[in-house]
């Protein structure tokens, strides 16, 4: 009830803004005239045309019909008229007077190089207010508007822009509804710190991180896109910073880059009202292949009987007997399931979108409401979001003027109780069966979730589609955003006085309740019926007061400089209670008595404050040389008082080399420009209060009391990180702007990072702390091209392509750092990791794998030179793992490990480097075929080259070790002497088959046709007989096909590596879905 009382609300506020144009032309003086293309004479259709006040305010407006006349009707005198379209120059101002008819004739721009010269002295939006237009920028910017992404099925703007910004990795977490997308500029540069950028909204910073510590710990900050609080359907453009020319100015927030998001403005023109419908039907790509039923069983039997073991003996070998007298046992463990088709169905979704936009030169306004719902691929995942905004642009006097913004959003969210939930379905018996039989062979309509199998009891395994229907996992969240900004011209033309202030609130509701049915296990556990709500309440408040200055200094001298002073106020607070084993399925609120009064009650409280100064100036001389230079400082409350405040400047400069003397007269050559820039920028820590030694409590008692501890040691000389970047760019324009390039060459080092968990004495009674005890690089380059060969008023037929390529190396660490993981250790499916100067982060290690052993004689240890190993005695040593610790002999049929130093021992020795995470080439290329400005096709790829995975889902399905079900790869599995094969013998419980080795180390590399479009817009004579102003249909394709040699799902994995310790492993996430979806696009 509330969403719906917030829609009619939201729909009154559209009714007035429409309205408004309908009251305003009842009655009063009518006139009217023709709008016609001077030269051609021909009617303009669509032209809008407007009655203005003498303070330039829009009285009236209309649009003119498909013979290009109009009719306004207005009661007040002293008017002017103006006509404005798109294409065509506006025409001046005309004045009314006692004037009945007034026929205009407007010029057709139809100039191509006229309309980049035009984008040339737009503003580059950096976020600051500046103004900078693209001739003055010195900085590493890159922009896309809306417009090349609004056919897309996209419910956050971050998954439209993936491949198409070079040196923006984007990579998808899962492709279930409301997860996020993992962003990272120009590489990782940080290991504990914040690594996200910093997004920007229409000026202010826009905090889109999850504390840690909501839902205790157990969520994380990427599986929530929280850029879903911005419909795309809202923003006009966004701008990419990427060096520090360009983000130094952002100092503290700006390390890891800065997304900036400009949203849509009111217009000056007659009152309009848009719609656009999107709606999709999603399929997930093909699942990796699995045994059957039948193939299971033959396999389990092998796994015994080459282990020496006698399958018929255990206490779960009634499962695979599929004996008929056994009636209930044999129907329900004969089956042939595919439990993650039983998971899966077909997704759709459809969003809709209302929006009016229009205004004068003294008010400005655009109002809009949109409603998203997706079912996603995976039973139990869904989305719904309610949007609404209203932006207010004013011009108090000549001096003043004031913008006014308020948006609100609405997500309801249905996640999985478990993520790893496709990763059970794929290691589920096949035998089993998905819904129970009784003993005489017939469906109960129940799931079949027994409280244990031969592969175990939960949380090591469950029935999956049991666990997706009836286990809750839902997520709530709402966000209020209002931004009031004041714009007063102290000397016009000269200096001005701007000051912003964002206030946003928002609040997320967690509820989790895990019932008996999904979990099979007895009423009496507490794992069943566990219930928790965590709720998260967010404010923040932040203000930016700034001084701009734009002197006129002549022609050959301009100047812009800017003083900036802001503040930030960040507070949340988290309430979480949790119990276990209540008395019904039904009662899922943890408030509730448990049978078992087991639960818990938890409230976290925490708030952080920054502060920043910044001075800012661009100038450019005889505009063809430019200097520019930044000093922001910074204050952050997470540092204790010593190391509190940091300085970050940056320098750059550029060079219009195409206006000198000697290329002037080069007409191929438009522009070419050369910029440089170095500068520093800093990165505070993620959590608050780490220089302040914390208490906290835990659940032990002593004499009836809990007892207190130091939870962390004071970190007072935590410094921050610093990064340092250095930029070199190049744009080339050329052929009458059909030929376009840009390319960035740049060198980023961190110092001081941060690093946590720095092993100490234990007798402090810590287990570690943080320190600033590394460096990090990350160097590359950057290029893009446009090519337009075909440019007239028929056609318009362009190119583009992007490339970028980072190197991440950690070039020092302190001694006091750990090299080694504690937890790694010599087992099957685990890799060592490793913390190593001169390689990347996010490297994996392990053994290097070489096949299989095909038979006894395979086994014989060699040394460097081939030759056969023998003891003292003479006799011949065989292969063995990590002797004497545990000495097994390696048989035929087995894993071959490469033997690094000869000593015929497979053990830690035997580590080497297998790779890393980080893609070598990122980026994205396509086409756009435009016919007679109405029909469009296009289509555009995204590639990754270079990156490794870890294959979890093929360690998980290739083992052979014990029950899981097995991917279809071991059906080529060694079975005799001689076998040649890359998949080893079937051993139940014992061997090392299945060693973190570069068997499960793969390629990530590839290539993908993520969208096909095609679109048409009508002709706007014939729409102007239905009074419409507009009206496109499209058909999108998104994610066709993919070509790649990775053997999982999807390629396209997120690198969520949580400390120096994690690898990048793949275990096998809803992948990126193919989607078909319809478009609809009208004005009015």
């Amino acid at each position: 009830m509330k969403q719906i009382r917030n829609l009619i609300l939201i729909g009154i506020v559209l009714l007035v803004f429409c309205g408004g144009k309908t009251y305003a032309q009842t009655n009063g003086i009518l006139l009217t005239g023709k709008v016609t293309e001077k030269g051609t004479k021909q009617p303009v259709a669509g032209a809008t045309v407007v009655l203005k006040d003498n303070d330039n305010r829009t009285i009236v407006g209309t649009t003119t019909d498909v013979e290009g006349n109009y009719s306004l009707r207005t009661q007040m005198k002293g008017l002017k008229l103006s006509v404005s379209y798109t294409g065509y120059k506006s025409s001046a101002a005309i004045v009314v007077g006692d004037r009945k008819t007034i026929n205009v004739q407007i010029e057709s721009t139809n100039n191509v190089i006229d309309e980049v010269v035009i984008s040339k002295s737009k503003p580059i939006n950096d976020g600051t207010g500046m103004g900078i237009s693209k001739e003055r920028n010195t900085a590493a910017i890159s922009t896309i508007s809306m417009d090349e992404l609004s056919e897309m099925q996209s419910v956050s703007v971050d998954q439209a822009l993936q491949g198409r910004l070079p040196g923006v990795d984007i990579t998808t977490v899962s492709g279930d509804p409301g997860a996020g997308m993992q962003i990272r500029i120009r590489g990782t540069s940080s290991l504990n710190g914040a690594t996200d950028p910093l997004i920007v909204v229409d000026g202010m910073p826009y905090d889109i991180t999850i504390p840690d510590d909501f839902n205790f710990a157990t969520s994380d900050d990427n599986a929530y896109g929280q850029l879903l609080n911005i419909a795309p359907s809202d923003i006009q453009d966004i701008s990419v910073l990427k060096d520090a020319a360009a983000t130094a100015v952002w100092g503290s927030r700006g390390a890891n880059g800065v997304l900036v998001i400009t949203t849509k403005r009111g217009t000056i023109s007659a009152p309009t009202l848009g719609y656009t419908f999107k709606g999709s039907i999603s399929k997930q790509p093909e699942s990796i292949p699995l045994l059957n039923g039948d193939q299971y069983s033959t396999l389990l039997s092998e796994e015994f009987y080459n282990a020496g073991k006698v399958f018929s003996t255990t206490d779960n070998a009634q499962q695979f007997q599929y004996d008929p007298n056994n009636t209930y046992i044999y129907h329900n463990y004969s089956n042939n399931s595919n439990w993650v088709d039983a998971i899966t169905q077909l997704g759709y979704f459809h969003d809709h979108n209302l929006q009016v936009r229009g205004g004068g030169e003294k008010a400005r306004y655009l109002a809009s409401i949109g409603y998203f719902n997706q079912e996603g691929t995976t039973i139990g995942t869904g989305l719904n979001r309610l949007s609404a905004r209203i932006n207010l642009d004013y011009v108090v006097s000549e001096r003043i003027g004031f913008q006014s913004d308020v948006s609100y959003t609405h997500v309801d969210n249905d996640n999985l109780y478990h993520s790893n939930v496709r990763d059970i379905a794929y290691r589920k018996m096949p035998n089993q069966a998905i819904w129970e039989y009784d003993e005489y062979g017939n469906l109960t309509g129940n799931l079949f979730n027994p409280s244990s199998s031969a592969q175990g009891f939960y949380p090591t395994t469950y029935n999956p589609l049991s666990m997706v229907q009836n286990a809750v996992g839902k997520q709530l969240g709402d966000i209020l955003q209002t931004r009031f900004n004041i714009d007063y011209k102290l000397i016009p033309n000269t200096l001005r006085f701007v000051s912003t202030m964002a206030l946003n609130i928002r609040n997320n509701k967690t509820k989790l309740f895990l019932p008996q049915l999904a979990t099979g296990r007895p009423f009496t556990e507490n794992t069943v019926n566990r219930a928790s709500d965590s709720d998260l309440d967010e404010f923040s408040l932040s203000t930016n007061t700034r001084l701009l200055y734009t002197p006129a200094l002549g022609d050959n001298h301009q100047l812009t400089a800017n003083l900036s002073f802001l503040t930030s106020d960040y507070r949340y607070t988290i309430q979480g209670l949790s119990s276990t084993n209540t008395a019904s399925s039904y009662l899922q609120d943890p408030s509730v008595p448990s049978r078992t009064l087991t639960g818990d009650a938890k409230s976290v409280t925490t708030q952080s404050r920054s502060i920043g100064a910044l001075i800012q100036a661009n100038y450019m001389l005889n505009k063809k040389y430019v200097f520019a230079a930044s000093l922001r400082g910074d204050g952050n409350s997470k540092f204790g008082p010593d190391n509190r405040y940091g300085l970050f400047p940056a320098f750059s400069a550029a060079w219009q080399i195409g206006r000198e003397n000697f290329l002037k007269d080069v007409k191929a050559i438009k522009d070419i420009k050369l910029r440089a820039s170095w500068g520093r920028s800093g990165n505070a820590p993620r959590r608050d209060y780490t220089y302040i030694n914390v208490y906290s409590t835990n659940d032990y008692a002593y004499l009836d009391e809990n007892g207190v501890y130091s939870k962390n040691i004071e970190l007072s000389d935590l410094k921050w990180e610093t990064v340092t970047q250095q930029n070199l760019g190049m744009d080339v324009e050329m052929l009458d702007y059909r030929l376009m390039f840009g390319g960035e060459i740049y060198k980023n080092r961190t110092t001081d990072l941060m690093m946590d968990n720095i092993q100490i004495p234990t007798y402090t009674g810590y287990n570690g702390l943080a320190m600033n005890v590394g460096t990090m690089d990350n160097d590359g380059w950057e290029a893009n091209f446009t090519v337009v060969p075909i440019r007239n008023k028929k056609w318009d037929v362009s190119f583009t392509f992007n490339i970028a390529h980072n190197q991440n190396v950690i070039r020092e660490i302190s001694p006091l750092y750990p090299r080694e993981n504690a937890r790694s250790s010599l087992k099957n499916k685990t890799f060592f990791t490793y913390f190593q100067e001169n390689n990347p982060y996010g490297s994996f290690y392990g053994f290097r794998y070489l096949g299989v052993y095909k038979d006894q004689e395979a086994t014989i240890a060699k040394d460097a030179q081939g030759n056969a190993i023998v003891s003292p005695d003479g006799e011949t040593i065989y292969m063995r793992f990590n002797y004497p610790t545990v000495d097994y002999v390696f048989q035929a049929g087995d894993a071959m490990y490469e033997d690094i130093n000869h000593d015929g021992v497979i053990d830690q020795k035997d580590i080497v480097y297998l790779g890393n995470s980080n893609p070598k080439l990122t980026g994205g290329f396509g086409f756009n075929v435009g016919y007679n400005k109405r029909l469009k096709l296009s289509a555009f790829f995204n590639y990754r080259q270079g990156s490794q995975i870890i294959n979890g889902t093929k360690m998980n399905t290739t083992d052979m070790l014990g029950y899981n079900n097995q991917s279809t790869a071991v059906l080529r599995r060694w079975r005799k002497d001689g076998d040649v094969t890359d998949i080893p013998r079937a051993l139940f419980g014992t061997g090392y088959n299945s060693l973190g080795s570069s068997r499960y180390v793969e390629d990530a590399s590839f290539l993908r046709l993520r969208t096909v479009t095609l679109k048409y817009d009508f002709a706007k004579e014939f729409l102007q007989r239905f009074h419409i102003e507009g009206l496109g249909a499209y058909l999108t394709v998104e994610n066709i096909f993919t070509l790649t040699k990775y053997t999982g799902q999807d390629p396209d994995v997120a690198v969520k590596l949580k400390d120096a310790f994690t690898v990048l492993m793949d275990n096998s996430m809803t992948p990126p879905l193919k989607t078909v979806t319809l478009g609809i696009t009208a004005r009015f």
